[in-house]
Order: structure tokens, then C-alpha cells, then sequence
């Protein structure tokens, strides 16, 4: 996750910088899904049954802390669908874990929005479009209603939501809109995911832009954070699943900021790109515990082995290579100047394209000269 608006904003008014002390959990407690999301990387099924007991849930929270996991998004299929899930949410911030909502929203009513604006620190919600092409992408005629219903019923109660997009060929037409739809309604965060192929994502990967248009979509991604900055405007925005936007971002902000350009850098680089299996891990509805929620391979089962013992294998080679700084990767990667602020992208993707996990990201829109530049040279 790239958060550009927070970065501006702290460089530019010199405050220092923020850091997660510890590591970022995305749990996917149910596989029951009200939607038939086309992009979805879980094959959510309505007709599923949850695996994990409340009991042995709440057990394992000693073991995310003793792993120094501090942050839990709680994913699905669709969360809500838990009639546990608050008291999962509630523990879990008893612990001092923060806690974060993804949902379609579908399931936010008057009866639970308090306990849900209570419960969670963040709600996410997601729009993928205008409404056909919203309703179409998620399965449901419909379903862009309620959803921005949700999120005015979270904001007419005092919380707030962001919306979630997900860039991709049947959404893109909706891209400029679901700025002015953020603008228009009022919510504070603009999450642009750019799809991972995995799941029913992998399924269609037909559905994916190409680097170009990438580029381009970013391009303005970058320059609505700087024109939100200037303008006061309290939208964050972030996009997810593609750390060389950081890249992209440094250049445009040395072209802005040129006496800050040093310090954006540096700060770039401390964050480092792609965490998965360093600072983000994924647990699934039954258990199983991967590097990220797209990752090709199992790392091992929670039903079999504590969590701690997983996340903290100093012997698993994989988790070696993936928490190497930055990864020593093969293609375009291994000759880019910059790779340690993106750290490579995704290795989800450069399984599924390329068949090895070391290969480059091939959703990279950057070219090998443009990385390769001594401009880029990394200052310390």
C-alpha cells in the first residue's frame, strides 16, 4: 500500500516520519460472498461454510502478537457475514491491534453502523465503477446503490469511508468518475488497487490493462494527490499492488520539491516496496498462511502450527529470499537503480506470467533505460 498523500504532506511540512511497528495482517475470516466478484482472488462463494470457530480465532490473537503482527484488515468473501465478527474486531483491539473493515458494504444497516463505526478504525468500501459498470463487475444489479447507501448511512453517523477501486479493462472507463464521485460525496481515502492475477483474477487476466495505460492511469493518480495537497482537501489517496508507482511519484515530486527531493527518497526507501512475507502476511478462511492474499504458495496452516512459529521460520527459504532488502531478482529488476523502493512489485504476478517467483514484474510500466538512469542514482 502507497500512500502519497500522507507522504506529501509530511515532507513538505517537514513533520517526521511515521512507521508501522510490526506487521500488517490481511485476514480472510469467511468465503461467503454475497457477490460474484470478476477480479476476486478467493473464489468467494455464498454456499461456503466458515472453517474457523470464533474459539480457535480469538485463541490465536496471543500469536499474532507474539509474531508482532499490529494491524488486522478484515477480509473475505465478505466479513460482515460473520455474526462473530464484531466480537473478533473488539478483541483484537483489546490487544492493541488496529483494525480495518473491506466490504461491499451490502450488510451496513441502522442496526449495526454504530458497532461498525465503533469497531474498526478504518472502513473500506468498494465502488468499481459507475453504477452498470459497478453492478456488472460485482455480480449484482443493485449493488452500486447500497453501496454508496453505506456509505452515507457510516457518514451520517459520524464515521467515515473510503472507496476501494480496482483498475482493470471493464472498470477503467470509470476511472476519472470515481474521483468525482470521492469529491462529490465526501469521503476521505481513494484506494486504486491495481489487480494481481490470482483467483478469478487469474482467471481473467484478459481483464488486465496494459503497461501504457498503467502508466497513464497513475500519472493522474500522482497529480490528484499533489492538486488535493495545494487545494486543502482532505482525500487520502493510495493505490495498492504496484509499489513502482513510488518510482514514478519521486520523479514527479523532485520535478515539484526539488529542495525535498533527498529527503522524499529517503523516506521511499525506509518504506521499501513490495512487504510480502516481510511486513504483510495473508491468512485465509481455512487457516492457510501466505505472503500476501495472491501468493502462489502455502507457507503453512494455523489448524497445524502456531502462527508465531510460521511467520517467524528463520529456516523457510522462501520468507528468506522474499525478506531480503531489496530482492535480489532477475530481468529488468536486476539491473534497476531504484529497486529498493519498490522492492520488485509483485511476485504473485511473476508467477503467473513468467513461472518463477524471482522473475520481474511483468505489470512494470517502467522501462529499462528510465530505471537504469545514473538520475535515479540512489543518495543517501
Amino acid at each position: 500500500m502507497f500512500r502519497l498523500s500522507n507522504l506529501i504532506d509530511a515532507v513538505t511540512a517537514g513533520r517526521p516520519e511515521r512507521s508501522l511497528d510490526g506487521s500488517i495482517a490481511i485476514w480472510n475470516f469467511t468465503n461467503r460472498c454475497n457477490l460474484a466478484c470478476r477480479h476476486c482472488y478467493s473464489y468467494a462463494d455464498p454456499n461456503s461454510e466458515d472453517f474457523l470457530s470464533t474459539e480457535f480465532i480469538l485463541d490465536a490473537i496471543p500469536e499474532l502478537l507474539k509474531a508482532g503482527i499490529r494491524f488486522v484488515i478484515f477480509s473475505g468473501g465478505e466479513p460482515l457475514i460473520r455474526k462473530d465478527i464484531f466480537e473478533i474486531a473488539e478483541a483484537m483491539r483489546e490487544a492493541g491491534i488496529v483494525t480495518y473493515l473491506s466490504t461491499n458494504g451490502l450488510y451496513v444497516n441502522e442496526k449495526n453502523v454504530d458497532r461498525i463505526i465503533e469497531t474498526f478504525n478504518y472502513i473500506g468500501i468498494s465502488i468499481d465503477g459507475i453504477e452498470a459498470v459497478h453492478d456488472a463487475f460485482r455480480g449484482l444489479e443493485g449493488a452500486y446503490r447500497r453501496s454508496l447507501d453505506a456509505i452515507a448511512l457510516i457518514q451520517r453517523h459520524g464515521g467515515n469511508a473510503g472507496i476501494r477501486f480496482t483498475l482493470t479493462k471493464e472498470t477503467k472507463g470509470s476511472f476519472y468518475d470515481i474521483f468525482d464521485l470521492a469529491e462529490k460525496i465526501g469521503v476521505d481515502k481513494i484506494y486504486i488497487s491495481h489487480l494481481v492475477y490470482s483467483g478469478r483474477g487469474l482467471d481473467n487476466l484478459k481483464i488486465d490493462i496494459s503497461p501504457e495505460e498503467r502508466r497513464k492511469f497513475v500519472e493522474f493518480i500522482i497529480d490528484k494527490a499533489f492538486q488535493y495537497h495545494k487545494e486543502g482537501r482532505k482525500i487520502d489517496v493510495v493505490t495498492g499492488n504496484m509499489e513502482m508507482d513510488a518510482i514514478l511519484f519521486l520523479e514527479k515530486f523532485g520535478e515539484r520539491y526539488p529542495e525535498l527531493r533527498d529527503e522524499m527518497q529517503r523516506r521511499l526507501r525506509n518504506w521499501g516496496g513490495n512487504s510480502a512475507g516481510r511486513k504483510l502476511v495473508n491468512i485465509d478462511w481455512k487457516g492457510n498462511v501466505k505472503p500476501d492474499p495472491f501468493f502462489p504458495f502455502v507457507i503453512g496452516n494455523m489448524t497445524e502450527k502456531p502462527f508465531s512459529e510460521i511467520w517467524l521460520d528463520v529456516e523457510n527459504e522462501m520468507l528468506t529470499q522474499l525478506r531480503e532488502h531489496p530482492r535480489i531478482l532477475l530481468g529488468k529488476c536486476a539491473d534497476c537503480s531504484v529497486i529498493d523502493i519498490c522492492n520488485g512489485g509483485s511476485r504473485s504476478r511473476a508467477w503467473a506470467i513468467h513461472g518463477d517467483l524471482w522473475a520481474e514484474d511483468p505489470s512494470c510500466y517502467l522501462s529499462r533505460a528510465e530505471i537504469a538512469s545514473e538520475e535515479w542514482g540512489v543518495k543517501n
